[in-house]
């Protein structure tokens, strides 16, 4: 066992002009293996971890002073970076203005 609880990062975005407002609909950016949707088949890729999703969960123990990479990331995320999307299971932007 390594906690009793479970916490996580999650990163969303809105295309809402006012991100603000209560009605702003918020969508997340799903990751290839972090677990999330409890609907998805699990990621096995035993012995290994998907590097981005493995350092998410020891983002999640910490601040984001002491993962500064965590801020960059979003940043790319909102300039749609395509490496950096391509990291991800999917973007819900695609198609779409930048959130």
């Amino acid at each position: 066992s390594i906690t009793k609880e479970r916490t996580e990062v999650v990163l969303q975005g809105t295309s809402s002009l006012n991100p603000n407002d209560p009605a702003a609909v918020w969508e997340e950016y799903d990751f290839k293996c972090k677990p999330g949707d409890l609907k998805r088949r699990p990621c096995f890729i035993t012995p290994y971890h998907y590097r981005l999703d493995w350092l998410m969960w020891f983002a999640a123990f910490q601040t984001y002073e002491q993962n500064e990479w965590v801020i960059h990331l979003a940043g790319k995320l909102l300039a749609q970076e395509e490496e950096t999307l391509s990291l991800m299971a999917t973007n819900p932007f695609a198609g779409r203005a930048p959130p």
